[in-house]
């Protein structure tokens, strides 16, 4: 399903993957990859890419949405070496891609090889994590996201605000930021935002319109869609649900 919010289409495409673009023709992706989530999917259109940290790197998958002359904005921490995984380090992407490495209070203008204005972009990064005293802290102390791990994004596209928090508890500097279109992270699990937190972000944030995502990929990420939904627009907020990404 293909969102359409003003001048700007959203397409959740599954986990923490999702496209938008401008009326201009400018296409950002959030996360791509992982999980299967974009097997077969070789678009190769995307201008920007964000990254927000270890758990969401995935060269395979950048490597199958970005264009020729796309900019990735990864955070500082992402390492390759650090990952669990058998992945490319982002240097080697450097060869193929302008790639800015970015802290958690920065922002990068993007640009590209359109002439139209409307096609380009701002990205700040937000710190993201969760609370050492909040509900994904264990007992013990530990949690899955520690503070400097990873970062969010607020993408100035085509006008218009977009805001994807990653793997993040719902913070309350989140509910500061003025947002258009916000990607609520609702699989909770113990180790992100849970539905309840994400629409009690969204009152306080006060979007145009939520765009759930990063739910049901797998059984610790289980949540109930539409009852998010539910609780989103008894708020009087719009919110629009893509089950079918969801079940992926």
């Amino acid at each position: 399903m293909t969102v359409r919010y003003d001048d700007l289409t959203v397409e959740w495409l599954g986990y923490a993957t999702a496209r938008i673009e401008t009326a201009g023709g400018f296409v950002a992706y959030t996360d791509p990859g992982r999980y299967g989530v974009l097997d077969d999917y070789w678009a190769r259109d995307g201008d920007l890419v964000v990254v927000t940290h270890d758990h969401h790197y995935d060269p395979d998958g950048i490597r199958s949405v970005a264009n020729e002359d796309a900019t990735l904005v990864i955070y500082e921490a992402v390492d390759a070496a650090g990952i669990d995984r058998d992945v490319e380090p982002v240097d080697d992407l450097a060869v193929d891609f302008d790639v800015v490495r970015v802290d958690d209070e920065a922002c990068v203008d993007v640009g590209n090889h359109r002439t139209d204005p409307s096609a380009d972009a701002t990205v700040w990064s937000v710190a993201a994590y969760n609370d050492p005293e909040g509900p994904n802290a264990d007992d013990d102390g530990t949690f899955t996201h520690p503070p400097g791990l990873g970062c969010g994004f607020l993408l100035s596209l085509g006008g218009r605000t977009v805001f994807w928090p990653g793997d993040s508890d719902a913070l309350d500097g989140f509910a500061e930021l003025d947002v258009d279109v916000f990607l609520g992270n609702i699989g909770g699990g113990g180790i992100v935002s849970d539905r309840h937190a994400t629409a009690d972000l969204a009152e306080r944030m006060g979007p145009d319109l939520v765009v759930p995502i990063h739910y049901d990929t797998f059984a610790t990420l289980e949540a109930d869609g539409e009852a998010f939904a539910g609780d989103v627009a008894s708020r009087s907020i719009p919110v629009a649900l893509d089950e079918r990404s969801a079940n992926q």
